[in-house]
């Protein structure tokens, strides 16, 4: 079996124990998906089985959106309310002050990756330099905050929606924003919404999955990407790899022949060359 599967992860499970569920449920070894969300964090995880793995790495790359909370006066060492608290003091802040603040971030700014990740400096993941207390330099990269929305402020409560692109640590985030409003605050709920056009109402929940009542998706039902159907001279030459020419001003086509999925081929120069091959 080979298809996408959109879960809408429950709290307190990784991203990996809902991969293991999907992998012996189906009896497939070939799952995996498409961007961790923490334990805390709920929602869209989108995972790709059988020979749909090879598109891990392209569906990855899809914007997300995300509904969070801020616990303001709390700080944490991992950045969101699981962690231990560093510091707590009373706080203030206006919805104006919060307005303003947001308005700074939309657009592209440099974000420190938090301690407690798996980015690897010197081979070694993040996270194991933070659990043994040894000091690292911490990854600063560029990220961009498409849009920043306040949905509520209510006492030491701020709920906002956010849409990123890949790679967006929204913890950082949220530290960067109170640190910007000169209070402390931590993470204290996050829910992916969406992820490219992956939507959370259209997710599966987990006992769903164990009880088999989800759908498998395709390509050509989620991704906004033109399709092409092959004649049988250029589905040999697709199934050998080769590049074709094709009347078509796409940068991207998904190559069809008897209604199977064949390929996704990109456009360089004059020709189409595979960039996901699925058979």
């Amino acid at each position: 079996m080979s298809g996408i599967i959109v879960v809408d992860k429950p709290k307190s499970y990784a991203s990996r124990d809902i991969v293991n569920i999907i992998s012996h449920e189906l009896h497939e070894k070939k799952v995996g998906h498409t961007g961790t969300l923490d334990p805390l964090a709920t929602g869209v995880l989108v995972v790709c089985v059988g020979k749909y793995t090879k598109l891990v790495d392209m569906l990855t790359s899809l914007d997300k959106e995300y509904i969070a909370e801020i616990k303001l006066g709390v700080e944490t060492d991992t950045l969101d309310i699981t962690g231990k608290v560093l510091r707590e003091e009373e706080v203030e802040v206006t919805q104006d002050q919060i307005l303003k603040v947001f308005s700074q971030f939309v657009g592209e700014y440099l974000m420190e990756v938090p301690k407690y990740s798996a980015i690897k400096v010197n081979g070694k993941k993040l996270y194991e330099y933070a659990r043994s207390g040894e000091e690292v330099r911490l990854p600063i990269k560029k990220v961009h905050i498409y849009e920043l929305e306040l949905l509520s402020f209510c006492q030491d409560i701020i709920t906002f929606r956010c849409r990123v692109e890949k790679g967006t640590y929204i913890r950082s985030l949220i530290r960067d924003i109170t640190k910007e409003l000169n209070v402390i605050g931590t993470m204290n709920s996050l829910v992916r919404t969406k992820q490219g056009n992956f939507k959370i109402e259209d997710a599966s929940s987990l006992e769903d999955i164990k009880n088999h009542h989800y759908q498998i998706l395709k390509i050509k039902d989620v991704l906004d990407i033109e399709k092409y159907s092959l004649n049988e001279v250029e589905y040999k030459k697709v199934s050998n790899g080769n590049s074709l020419y094709l009347n078509s001003k796409e940068e991207e086509l998904l190559l069809i022949y008897q209604d199977k999925e064949v390929a996704i081929y990109q456009k360089k120069n004059d020709l189409y060359k595979p960039k996901v091959m699925l058979i």
